[in-house]
């Protein structure tokens, strides 16, 4: 195990705002009870008409999430900000011909501060490598993404590295479970540079170009191509009023019960004519 730690955690706020099912005031109370208790949450406002919640946090959007559903209370994620000016964000929508299956977004925080939130489902316990490809084309699964994003032809290294692919973002850990849930800042990735392109995560551990293996300084010998997805422009805060997803038919709250991606998450029963 490699334990340089290949991704910068961060304490700095971003702001998630979250379609909220909340009927009454004691519906509101609870959620702002329930997340006002929490030491990495900073502010939090809640609009009972819109059933929106606006959480300013440190934390990643699945803890907020679970926050507010454990007051028994159905959450969406709709869009996420910066306390500074809106930069640009993103979202990819892993998935790949196993169990493998995610959400990753990003979020720019400052010209030099990109950050990554994501929670990845049926992973084997363990570092996984976690990459942006060059290419958006899914076209023969994860093996048409092409090459790590590297446009300075640099060597491949870890997230800290000055001699890095800009698509290097290290590893992410699954723990007993599967699940990888992860929220760091990069230094290097761009949101606006990496929109169009692949996000993919790899079925072993990438050695950060420490290894002795020839693909080390190439892949960090992190194995095959796991699960895959295109990063595109996602909402920002009060971006998204939309109810239905317009790409696969799912309504905000029907997609809390299907897959994030892959298998299962269009609707595949033809509805009947009504002549």
């Amino acid at each position: 195990m490699y334990e340089f730690d290949a991704n910068m955690d961060t304490n700095n706020t971003a702001k998630l705002e979250f379609a909220v099912q909340m009927t009454c005031d004691s519906c509101a109370n609870a959620v702002k009870d329930v997340l006002h208790k929490e030491p990495g949450v900073q502010s939090v406002h809640i609009d009972l008409a819109k059933e929106e919640v606006l959480v300013e946090t440190a934390l990643t959007s699945l803890q907020v999430q679970s926050l507010i559903e454990s007051t028994g209370r159905r959450a969406v994620l709709k869009g996420m900000g910066s306390s500074e000016t809106d930069l640009g964000s993103a979202v990819a929508m892993l998935s790949g011909t196993g169990p493998v299956q995610g959400v990753v977004r990003f979020l720019q925080l400052s010209k030099d501060r990109c950050l990554i939130d994501g929670t990845i489902d049926g992973l084997t316990p363990g570092a996984h490598g976690f990459h942006v490809h060059e290419l958006g084309d899914l076209t023969q699964d994860c093996t048409s993404c092409g090459d790590h994003f590297n446009p300075f032809a640099k060597q491949h290294g870890a997230p800290q590295d000055s001699e890095r692919h800009l698509g290097d973002l290290g590893n992410i850990t699954a723990g007993p479970d599967g699940r990888a849930s992860f929220r760091f800042e990069d230094s290097q990735i761009k949101v606006w540079d990496v929109i169009g392109r692949s996000l993919v995560v790899d079925s072993g551990e990438d050695d950060l170009g420490r290894g002795s293996h020839p693909l080390s300084k190439i892949t960090g010998n992190s194995g095959e191509r796991l699960a895959c997805g295109i990063i595109a422009r996602s909402a920002g805060l009060f971006q998204n009023p939309k109810q239905i997803c317009a790409c696969d038919g799912v309504t905000l709250w029907e997609e809390r019960d299907r897959p994030i991606a892959g298998k299962g998450r269009k609707v595949t029963d033809t509805p009947a004519a009504h002549l």
